[in-house]
């Protein structure tokens, strides 16, 4: 699988947020171009069409979203300094002291400094209002030479490995998932497939709704990251999965209650292929399913995630071993909708 972490890390170095993955999918088309029928619907949605060594019985789709969370300049102070919004779920604790780049500028985001808060405020969350984005410029006129308004800046972050396998980067959610799509698509098929690389998932799962009305799918599998909670100080009960801990197979979310047949099965195919896995422990987040479960007259689908500890920000951290487990587990799950009659075969 030398070739497939190839390919993650150079996803997981290209910059791309919801409504700006150019770069993300000239490089996924030009990967993929060969290996399957390419094409790019209205909102920017990747559409590739692979052909099977038999037909499918049932239209699957598999799909992962191609943009990552970041931040937008909103306005350049007098001093110099840039204020922003998140594009996407991100919290203060992560942003303080991150380095970002925005326009090919590094930068800083700070806030006050803790030596003039008093000891209320030392003791809580700053709000994100009170944070900046400092690029070096002693003023506005300097900095509009580099930046604008409505400029985004990413977290600036290396790609590491380290302790027991596991990797630590920016994007992990989810150029994880666009990997193990792309992986797919450059390797024979048992059956026909589609797969989607989506756009704008991080801001409301909106280029997922257009791509499943366009695909019209039978079944839809979803692949993503999702929270890891298992660090110190978190109850067991509130961890909602482990790194280490293989796939993850969720039966509800904040924004889907997904098919129980589906998630029965992907259940009884993690068993019977021996791929290591878990259930989500917890009712939170979401993903693209939230919108493919109501594209058109609905569609049966099942979210296989992988386990991420420091989502959104700008060093997330997952396992080598746990990535392996939900990409097989994607393939057997695709080959068995595609080639059965039905849930209750």
């Amino acid at each position: 699988m030398k070739a497939f972490f190839e390919n993650f890390e150079k996803l997981c170095g290209l910059c791309g947020t919801s409504g700006r993955e150019d770069s993300v999918r000239d490089y996924i088309i030009n990967e993929i171009k060969g290996f399957a029928d390419v094409r790019v619907d209205a909102m920017g949605n990747i559409i590739a069409e692979k052909k099977g060594k038999m037909r499918a019985k049932n239209r699957v789709m598999l799909d992962a979203h191609m943009d990552e969370v970041a931040l937008i300049v909103t306005d350049i102070n007098s001093d110099g300094l840039l204020s922003f919004a998140c594009v996407g779920g991100i919290i203060t604790a992560v942003l303080c002291g991150a380095r970002v780049t925005v326009s090919g500028k590094t930068g800083v985001i700070g806030g006050v400094p803790i030596h003039l808060l008093d000891s209320d405020q030392a003791d809580s969350m700053p709000d994100s209002d009170s944070l900046y984005i400092d690029i070096g410029a002693s003023s506005k006129e300097e900095a509009l030479k580099y930046v604008s308004p409505g400029d985004i800046a990413y977290f600036e972050e290396d790609f590491i490995e380290f302790g027991r396998g596991l990797i630590r980067s920016k994007a992990i959610d989810d150029r994880f998932g666009c990997a193990v799509l792309m992986d797919m698509i450059k390797r024979e098929q048992p059956y026909d497939l589609t797969f989607t690389f989506s756009v704008q998932e991080e801001t409301g799962l909106r280029g997922a709704k257009a791509a499943a009305y366009g695909v019209d799918p039978d079944y839809a599998v979803v692949i993503e990251a999702t929270t890891a909670a298992d660090v110190s100080g978190v109850k067991p009960e509130r961890e909602v999965c482990n790194v280490g801990g293989g796939a993850v197979i969720s039966f509800m979310d904040s924004a889907s209650v997904y098919d129980r047949g589906l998630f029965e099965l992907a259940s009884d195919m993690a068993e019977e292929n021996g791929i290591k896995f878990q259930i989500k422990r917890a009712v939170a987040g979401g993903n693209n399913a939230g919108s493919i479960i109501r594209s058109r007259g609905g569609v049966k689908t099942a979210a296989l995630s992988l386990p991420c500890r420091y989502i959104h920000s700008q060093a997330s951290v997952a396992s080598r071993e746990d990535m392996l487990s939900v990409a097989h587990l994607a393939e057997k799950l695709a080959e068995r909708l595609a080639s059965f009659s039905g849930l209750g075969e």
